[in-house]
């Protein structure tokens, strides 16, 4: 700061030294001085008026009678533009060049050194030139209207700022069609030097005299990529750390404000930009913490009405921080594939398609596209289950015809998060169909320890269905779904059977001991001979009177539910069954 004030002190310094010499050789005393800022001016009353009604209206109205200092700090351009105004009151040449031209049109309006005044005046000479020199080319009119952002408003109450928005955009237009250099869009660059108001305008324009979204497009990215360097060229994010989320810093809150902007002049066609500088776009906003929400939902929209053609290092771009340390909020990647697929939805019931059975396409690469995705951010520790299957659930069953990508990302997610119960590998294995893998992945799944028990069975059991019936691997349709059917149910069936079988070894058990208890009791206490036997029913003779219930030969000879226990002799001879040798 202190250089830039000694930079400007040795400046008005040397201008008013070189005032001096031509002021000076007049020979005259001076006899007024012009004060502009921190400059100082010593000049003669006469010169000025001459050329100036403003001042000579100044000399007129003061009070003193002999106005000896003038104070013209709210100038435009400041002591530089009034010296050369000042030159001209003198005689003394000076250049007008395309830097200064705009200034000195404004010095002028407001000295009133008009032609009404006096003849051939300095506002007449700076007209010439804007017309006849400097907004005769995309150069010229550029930076005119560069050095217009600090003549606000008097540029724009001119219409300086106008003309050199019309040449401008009169000329990228010519050049995007005609480029007269190399390279064609050498035009781009020339434009991404004004602010974002002035860039707006030029935009604006040329959307109205029909530019091509290709056009508009290209001079947007270059824009883009020069005012935000950092956040969209640099991927690396020049040194930005996960640590800091985008913050409020002045430099921050510029960004902002400038991004919000750039998408409020992106083209209506929505294929007009390519994929991965929305995605850049979309991760800025993201790491900005854009408080505009039409400026995340605008970039949202207009990838999902292109996802088809995303690839996952596009996804990825949204997903991680700059330095790739972490995850940004999945919600934008969650918005935009929810958004597709609702749009291919809507297609389908409008053909008068089964969406749940049939996908576009499209849709087909989108699956594939998500799945690889899933695939590369399972490694990452934070990512919770439901976010996980929340993204793989967004996609259509039938739009995987193979379930080999999906199951890959779930086994790259059970691997890097070993921790997880039966129950939560269950819940993340759920978006898999065990019955759309291909023989090389269920051979794989069965061999998986990873895996809950229940998708390995699957994989088993499938298998083994298939090579009962003998049906090809890559069988499809209605064989298919006789086979899904099948299996379901026998699935089914092997559970209960497996209920069943746990019941009865608990009852066997059971059952066990209480025959061992009551042996250790009847020998312990045996009634007295001759005394009538009480005997009052066991559980195991009531259970066997159940079970004899469902005997099959129940009423052949062989029922045995009617007999008394004390009504058997155990005397009589067994009956033999006799062979014939």
């Amino acid at each position: 700061m202190a250089a830039s004030v000694k930079g400007n002190s040795s400046r008005l310094s040397m201008a008013m030294e070189r005032t001096g010499q031509w002021v000076f050789s007049q020979e005259i005393p001076t006899d007024v001085v012009v004060v502009v800022g921190e400059a100082n001016f010593s000049l003669h009353k006469f010169m000025l008026v001459a050329k100036s009604n403003y001042i000579r209206k100044l000399m007129m109205e003061s009070k003193e009678p002999d106005l000896t200092r003038i104070d013209l700090s709210d100038i435009p351009g400041g002591p530089e533009i009034f010296e050369k105004a000042a030159k001209f009151c003198y005689g003394v040449n000076f250049e007008i060049t395309v830097h200064n031209v705009a200034a000195l049109r404004c010095a002028a309006e407001h000295l009133q050194m008009t032609d009404k005044y006096c003849d051939n005046n300095l506002a007449g000479r700076t007209e010439d030139f804007l017309s006849q020199v400097a907004l005769t080319s995309l150069s010229g009119a550029v930076v005119v209207l560069k050095s217009c952002q600090e003549l606000l408003p008097m540029a724009e109450h001119l219409r300086i700022v106008q003309r050199s928005v019309d040449v401008a955009s009169s000329k990228a237009c010519s050049e995007s069609n005609f480029p007269s250099r190399s390279p064609p869009n050498w035009w781009t660059e020339e434009l991404s030097i004004l602010g974002i108001d002035f860039f707006g305008k030029i935009i604006t324009a040329m959307k109205q005299r029909g530019a091509k979204a290709f056009t508009v497009s290209s001079a947007l990215i270059t824009y883009t990529e020069r005012s935000l360097r950092d956040l969209v060229r640099d991927h690396s994010g020049n040194g930005t750390k996960s640590s800091d989320p985008g913050g409020d810093s002045e430099l921050r809150i510029q960004q902002r404000e400038l991004l919000e902007l750039i998408v409020a002049l992106l083209p209506s066609e929505k294929a007009a930009l390519p994929i991965n500088f929305l995605c850049c776009l979309l991760r800025s906003a993201i790491f900005l913490q854009a408080s505009s929400t039409k400026c995340k939902n605008e970039l949202e929209k207009r990838i999902s009405a292109i996802l088809e053609h995303v690839t996952v290092d596009d996804l990825l771009v949204l997903s991680f921080t700059y330095d790739g340390e972490r995850l940004f909020d999945l919600e934008s990647v969650r918005r935009i594939i929810s958004g597709f697929a609702e749009k291919e939805k809507s297609v389908a019931v409008f053909n008068a398609g089964d969406f749940g059975e049939h996908c576009s396409t499209a849709m087909q690469r989108v699956a594939k596209t998500v799945d690889a995705y899933l695939g590369e951010i399972a490694t990452f520790t934070d990512l919770s289950i439901s976010k996980f299957n929340g993204i793989a659930n967004l996609v259509p069953k039938a739009a995987r015809k193979v379930d080999d990508d999906l199951y890959r990302a779930v086994d790259i997610y059970l691997k890097a998060h070993p921790n997880l119960d039966e129950i939560e590998r269950e819940k993340v294995c759920s978006v898999l169909d065990p019955l759309k893998l291909s023989y090389e992945a269920r051979v794989h799944a069965s061999q998986n320890k990873r895996l809950p028990v229940q998708i390995v069975l699957h994989a088993l059991y499938y298998d083994q269905l298939k090579l009962r019936s003998g049906v090809d691997d890559s069988s499809t349709g209605p064989d298919a779904v006789a086979t899904r059917t099948q299996l379901q149910t026998d699935v089914t069936l092997i559970r209960e059977n497996e209920a069943l079988r746990s019941e009865l070894m608990k009852m066997k058990m059971y059952i066990s001991d209480i025959k061992k208890t009551n042996g250790r009791g009847t020998s312990s206490s045996t009634p007295a001979k001759g005394e009538p036997s009480s005997k009052r029913p066991t559980f195991f003779s009531s259970v066997s009177k159940k079970l004899g219930k469902l005997n099959p030969f129940r009423h052949g000879s062989k029922d045995t539910s009617n007999i008394e226990e004390g009504g058997v002799d155990l005397t009589k001879p067994r009956r033999r069954r006799f062979s014939i040798s």
